[in-house]
């Protein structure tokens, strides 16, 4: 697959996800065989304003390529010197978002509440189209109602704008991550557009994103949630659109990619900082395994490198003593 002149290895993408897809998380898909990672959600604003929290966002570093920055926003004049700064950054694709439902976002005019306003999508998609020449995609949901009319104006807007490649997340603006996705969103996209078209939405499962590809003739598999804890998702779906046979959960390369994720984030937050965080995210990588919540107690306090990888070791130990807690029975 290619988004302009860009190629990609694979069609597996890994999603925008805000307080999720940082440097240490996109470091560990890229390992597991993703063919695109994306950034987290960034504040146009927060660029012009040279806020550092902002700026942070954006690190990146080479093993991890390509790379794509999500920005936000809706003043035209404004997305394009954000679109500017990302380019200058090393980002090798920008991305707006028109997704975001936070009520905080879509208040502004961003995010979703772009999906409501053609006329301004149009300024905004010329400006930033001007601004930089590294490829250029936006990301989408079905719109306000569920017909998904504003879909597929959006998706012809943003072609004769000069946008590369779309990604559709076919639920509605008041959907939030709730219900079903609908697939007929997104095969409606690509009816209507030549440039390639990501689906996003509802794959767990290396046969969903199968289906998903299938069912609505889309170039490319976006995955979010299903990552969360599971960077194996990327390699297992590779398998399946290849035809190959898809390794069972290898319980010793999960708590290696565990062990890293963990060591990396360290590195790149700070002991206190990476320590507090890892609370929650370890138990990511848990959810299905036996006696999680014993796990997930042990964390709650976690304050240095020493005791995080103790009890990672603790409890794959106690994992490999029990052969069969050590299968995942849930992802």
């Amino acid at each position: 697959m290619k988004i302009g002149p860009l190629e990609l290895e694979n069609p597996v993408i890994l999603a925008p996800l805000a307080g999720i897809t940082n440097l240490p998380f996109r470091l560990m898909v890229k390992n597991s065989g993703c063919g695109l990672v994306y950034s987290e959600m960034v504040s146009a604003n927060g660029l012009i304003h040279k806020s550092k929290k902002t700026f942070r966002l954006l690190d990146s570093r080479p093993e991890e390529k390509p790379l794509a920055v999500q920005i936000f926003g809706t003043d035209p004049s404004i997305m394009a010197e954000a679109a500017r700064i990302v380019a200058s950054s090393g980002a090798d694709i920008l991305d707006i978002n028109f997704g975001c439902s936070v009520k905080k976002v879509v208040k502004t005019g961003a995010g979703v509440a772009l999906m409501q306003n053609p006329e301004q999508t149009e300024k905004l998609l010329t400006a930033v189209r001007k601004a930089v020449h590294i490829p250029l995609t936006i990301k989408i949901r079905t719109g306000w109602d569920r017909s998904g009319k504003q879909a597929q104006n959006i998706a012809q807007v943003a072609a004769n704008c000069g946008v590369d490649a779309i990604c559709v997340h076919p639920r509605t603006a008041t959907q939030g991550f709730r219900g079903c996705a609908d697939w007929s969103i997104i095969a409606a996209v690509k009816k209507c557009v030549a440039m390639p078209v990501i689906g996003n939405g509802d794959v767990m499962t290396p046969v969903d994103a199968q289906k998903l590809l299938r069912a609505t003739g889309c170039d490319a598999v976006m995955i979010g949630r299903a990552a969360i804890g599971n960077p194996q998702i990327f390699s297992q779906i590779i398998c399946q659109l290849n035809g190959l046979p898809i390794k069972p959960f290898d319980l010793d390369h999960h708590i290696a990619q565990m062990i890293d994720y963990f060591e990396s984030s360290i590195e790149y937050l700070g002991e206190k900082q990476g320590c507090r965080m890892m609370r929650s995210r370890l138990g990511w990588f848990v959810k299905g395994l036996h006696s999680n919540k014993i796990f997930r107690e042990t964390i709650k306090t976690l304050s240095n490198k020493q005791q995080g990888l103790a009890a990672i070791n603790d409890y794959a130990d106690f994992l490999r003593r029990h052969s069969r807690a050590s299968v995942r029975v849930s992802s």
